[in-house]
């Protein structure tokens, strides 16, 4: 019988990012899609969206948003076999 082998977030269009606010907490693989991405502008387009998902988190919370301190891009994921 075959295995099936999931696919990798950045097969389907996505890039995981994880993000340390100024506060100190950190969020992992915030899902950014793939088509704002790159060109001169690199991953700034990810900081701006991550910080309007924040503020609209915040917004349904009741709390001010948190400051962005750093963004990195999470490490890609290994395929797992799914029997």
């Amino acid at each position: 019988m075959a295995k099936r082998i999931k696919s990798l977030p950045q097969q389907r269009g996505f890039v995981n990012f994880d993000v340390v606010y100024s506060d100190g907490s950190r969020a992992s693989n915030r899902r950014v899609p793939m088509e704002i991405l790159g060109g001169l502008d690199g991953d700034a387009p990810a900081r701006d969206l991550i910080a309007e998902q924040e503020a609209e988190i915040a917004q349904k919370a009741g709390r001010p948003p948190r400051e962005i301190q750093s963004l990195t891009r999470s490490p890609a994921p290994v395929a797992k076999v799914v029997p």
